[in-house]
């Protein structure tokens, strides 16, 4: 059989990308995901240019918002992904399912699917959950950066040592509905409880490999096996500070850097978060230019992937770029990027299937995999 050449297995294959922080522009003035634009990382002409054939968006707010005030802005990010969906009917189609995303590539469509980012977000109230699964969310990051009231986050003091009682109802109901759990965020100890309590196979749909970076917001040699031995996925993310064990060291010497660009970000932007993220980023690129902080190079996405592939197996590594919601290596900017990664892993040796599984494959798998223990949980109710 003839090897695809260039950027051909690339295109030919499924390719999701688990996570990206988009949704926060859409709720900015004046944002259009059918126009390219010169900043940010998403929109449907880069998209397309990348050959994404599905994308979550995550709905998020600050873990400083929270109650009401929190469920609110989550609702306007609802209306806001569909918005652009029914302006763009062409071009994308809310995905309810792995089936849905199927149907969108034969259609030439792009599957676009909802993520909630944070616990909080659902006020710790069930009926909310399931109002936000209603309107399209196919998963669920327990945390952010801060606990929630039933689960400890990674880079927060623990509180609960894991999850909480209602937690494991969380997880329960999580997997009655056929939402994925996602462990991406959340402390060490809380993993091994949503591993332990959860019914179906969970994701890490936007974290990489602490051997590789000692981020507590990556996962552990020991933690990707054990997410792999429950038929789970580890979707890498592409933030620099996790990638890059030197640029973060870099970054952890330089508190009043980090503040610098930080507060710049807030008084330009004042409440608009999506400005906030864009202007961190952009100044970040900024002083990696002026030598302040070290260069990161996309190839460091690709060692990341191998080595979770070393340690946890072909059948659970995927992609979750964060894209628009974190600070991108060089080369790999936005979605426009993604075949280098295609190109990368061939040269490396990897066989067709294995690419493809590395590109979207696994990432339906398991789709699959949750939605079969929703029906069989349904059979027995």
């Amino acid at each position: 059989m003839r090897k695809p050449q260039d950027n051909e297995l690339h295109f030919q294959s499924l390719v999701i990308d688990a996570h990206v922080d988009t949704t926060q522009r859409l709720v900015a003035d004046g944002f259009e995901l059918g126009i390219r634009h010169d900043d940010g990382s998403v929109d449907i002409p880069r998209l397309r240019q990348g050959g994404v054939a599905a994308v979550f968006f995550a709905i998020w707010t600050p873990g400083t918002i929270t109650g009401p005030a929190a469920v609110e802005r989550a609702q306007a990010q609802f209306d806001a992904i569909h918005r652009q969906i029914a302006a763009h009917p062409k071009d994308l189609v809310l995905a309810r399912s792995s089936a849905d995303v199927l149907r969108a590539r034969r259609a030439g469509q792009i599957a676009l699917l909802i993520a909630i980012e944070g616990g909080h977000l659902i006020n710790n109230d069930l009926a909310i959950l399931r109002r936000y699964h209603s309107l399209g969310a196919r998963y669920m990051t327990l945390t952010h950066t801060l606990n929630v009231d039933w689960a400890d986050a990674s880079t927060d003091r623990p509180l609960h040592h894991g999850l909480t009682d209602f937690g494991t109802r969380v997880i329960g109901e999580l997997n009655r509905l056929g939402m994925l759990a996602d462990v991406s965020h959340v402390s060490d100890k809380t993993f091994y409880d949503v591993l332990a309590a959860s019914q179906a196979p969970v994701a890490a749909t936007h974290s990489s490999c602490r051997a590789r970076c000692d981020a507590p917001r990556n996962l552990s040699d020991e933690m990707l096996r054990a997410l792999a031995a429950k038929g789970g996925v580890v979707h890498i993310n592409f933030h620099i500070g996790f990638l890059s064990q030197t640029f973060r060291d870099a970054w952890k010497q330089c508190p009043e850097l980090q503040e610098e660009i930080e507060s710049f970000a807030r008084r330009l932007c004042g409440e608009n978060l999506a400005c906030q993220l864009l202007e961190t980023s952009r100044i970040t690129r900024e002083r990696i230019a002026l030598g302040q902080l070290p260069h990161v190079d996309w190839t460091e996405i690709v060692e990341h992937i191998c080595h979770a592939v070393n340690v946890a197996g072909i059948d659970h590594v995927g992609l979750g770029s964060d894209f628009d919601g974190a600070d991108m290596p060089e080369g790999m900017e936005d979605a426009s990027q993604l075949p280098k990664i295609a190109r990368a892993l061939s040269a490396k040796g990897y066989p067709v299937g294995d690419v493809q599984k590395i590109l979207g494959g696994n990432t339906l798998r398991l789709m699959q995999d949750v939605e079969a223990i929703a029906h069989k949980m349904e059979g027995t109710t």
